[in-house]
């Protein structure tokens, strides 16, 4: 399209000419003896370029002093990103531009979400991922490129911010669409922050050039659980990429790696087997062609991971490490006499309340007994992710308010356990459970005493908004999710409040963990069952002790859309 700007007269005497073309502002400067349009809109904020300062061939923006090369429109400063230029033909008196639909537009905003991510600039980000979801670009593509940027910068490997992406994405289906665009960019936002000033990671080759006869599976499994013991990270990682690079299937996979992560106790407060089953929930959503880049990154902390026999809580007053080991000898044969009854256990619920027993023998007994009676792996994980859940759903406010991350760290590894036996049960992995049932019994002192379980069969969602706007909400909270369940209110409902609730905040860490799993162990129940609506209660819970905030990234993300519609942020609205 071809449009008429204005008179060359004017051009040359004002410097400028400020109009109209295919629907959006256009001004064409004079400089140096030459034409030069550029759009009227400065790519940053939205402030009009004509008001900025021309010289050396180059636009300053007076808002926030983006410069502008005049010819190209790309920009000096990497904060904002390149205006549109256009070509200018000047016949006899009357300046025209010609106006054509821009080439490879994807292109350009995958390519600045990357340099958004480089360089942890969030409005750049969250503009490159509403111009991608406004192009139909599916949201696992905006994922990949987190996750690429990610495990690729970040030599420690997988870490908080690789896990909160990846919880975003598994609940986007969840979430309103309006709050798609701002979960994606909170992971993405923890994946800039995680890789900030850090150096980037050097993955291993695997054994050998092909030449040898593989090294057979069984043996690779050993290597692998025996470098980990033994922290020999490096040996780990090789002896993984060597097993992916011979076309070991996921499953095999999978029981290794859980295998070596619940050789010993709760490593890590958690997080080495949610970090574990985040990698894994990745591929899934990448596909296993993403497997050899993804998982070699779990090695390192996997190995350095502190081990919780080795502290004194673990051993003092009740040598929980011991009762832990000698539990461990007898798994094998109870497994196996419980495989022959599966279909016939069904107290799933009854299990779980059983493991918030005050002493640690009755809490693994009854664990065993569930196993000899048929619970399959599954059912003992749901059973413990369960009884963690509880913890945080009668968590007392009167309690230190750090000892909430103490109640987070035993749910969000009781899910992570679940979803690791739904994925690929084996016995191995089974020692999970007890470790997680016990370390459900070293929280049991922060539900004394214990909050009262909500009553309430009615709620109104709104309510739920003065709960996260003021302190001291975290019992009404519980409540009105409650009440809203118990009523026959639509649980997708009251998840999207939850997901919004945190996503309009400037959420930590442990609150993406909490949510997600919240809503991953609800969703492991029956529509409308008591045991899914006090995991949630539990969950609104938390969110409202730990909210207000600043909100400041939520802002980010709102201007972005805003000057994605074409908004004038200048203006006093």
């Amino acid at each position: 399209m071809r449009v008429r700007v204005g008179s060359f007269e004017a051009l040359q005497r004002d410097g400028r000419l400020v109009g109209k073309a295919g629907g959006h502002g256009v001004c064409v400067f004079w400089h140096d003896g030459r034409a030069y349009a550029l759009d009227d809109r400065c790519p940053h904020m939205g402030f009009p370029l004509h008001r900025g300062t021309v010289e050396a061939g180059l636009v300053t923006c007076h808002w926030h002093h983006a410069r502008f090369d005049l010819a190209s429109g790309g920009t000096l400063d990497p904060f904002a990103d390149d205006a549109r230029a256009f070509p200018v033909e000047v016949e006899g008196d009357d300046v025209y531009l010609t106006v054509t639909a821009p080439d490879n537009r994807v292109d350009q905003l995958r390519r600045r979400l990357a340099e958004g991510l480089e360089g942890g600039l969030t409005l750049v980000t969250a503009k490159a991922v509403h111009g991608l979801l406004e192009a139909d670009v599916p949201a696992a593509e905006i994922v990949r490129v987190g996750v690429e940027f990610g495990t690729a910068n970040r030599a420690q490997g997988w870490g908080s911010g690789l896990t909160v992406l990846v919880a975003m994405a598994n609940l986007l289906s969840w979430l309103d669409p309006a709050d798609h665009a701002l979960a994606l960019v909170h992971g993405l936002a923890f994946v800039a922050r995680d890789t900030a000033n850090r150096p980037p990671r050097f993955p291993l080759a695997p054994l050998g050039d092909g030449s040898a006869a593989p090294v057979s599976t069984d043996r690779l499994t050993d290597w692998y659980r025996r470098f980990i013991e033994t922290r020999s990270a490096d040996a780990a990682e090789r002896t993984l990429v060597t097993a992916l690079s011979a076309g070991t299937d996921a499953a095999t996979v999978s029981r290794m790696m859980s295998a070596a992560v619940t050789d010993h106790v709760f490593i890590d407060v958690g997080h080495t087997l949610d970090f574990t089953n985040k990698a894994f929930e990745a591929v899934e959503h990448l596909g296993w062609g993403s497997a050899a880049t993804v998982l070699p990154t779990l090695t390192g902390q996997t190995a350095r991971a502190s081990r919780s026999e080795e502290g004194s809580r673990w051993r003092h007053p009740h040598d929980l490490a011991a009762l832990v080991a000698s539990t461990e000898e007898r798994l094998p044969a109870l497994l196996a006499e419980g495989r022959a009854k599966y279909g016939q256990f069904d107290d799933v619920s009854g299990l779980g309340w059983q493991m918030l027993d005050d002493e640690p023998h009755a809490v693994v007994q009854a664990t065993l007994d569930a196993i000899s009676a048929g619970a399959t792996p599954e059912q003992l994980g749901r059973a413990v992710a369960l009884a963690a859940g509880l913890r945080i759903t009668r968590f007392h406010t009167q309690n230190d308010f750090g000892d909430w991350d103490a109640v987070h760290h035993g749910f969000t590894y009781a899910n992570a356990l679940h979803q690791c036996l739904i994925r690929q049960p084996s016995d191995e992995l089974v020692r999970g459970v007890i470790h997680g049932a016990l370390r459900v019994y070293l929280d049991r002192f922060l539900n004394v005493p214990a909050a009262r379980l909500p009553a309430t069969d009615h709620a109104d969602l709104a309510d739920l908004q003065a709960c996260w706007d003021a302190q001291g909400g975290v019992d009404r909270a519980g409540a009105i999710a409650y009440g809203w369940l118990k009523s026959g209110g639509d649980p997708r409902q009251v998840v999207a409040a939850l997901g919004h609730a945190l996503l309009s905040e400037d959420a930590g860490f442990h609150w993406f963990q909490i949510i997600e799993a919240a809503v991953r162990q609800y969703s492991a129940w029956p529509e409308g069952s008591e045991e899914g609506a006090l995991i949630l209660t539990g969950a609104a819970r938390f969110l409202a002790a730990h909210t207000p905030t600043r909100r400041e990234l939520p802002h980010v993300v709102r201007t972005a859309a805003r000057l994605r519609r074409g908004d004038d942020l200048f203006e006093e609205s």
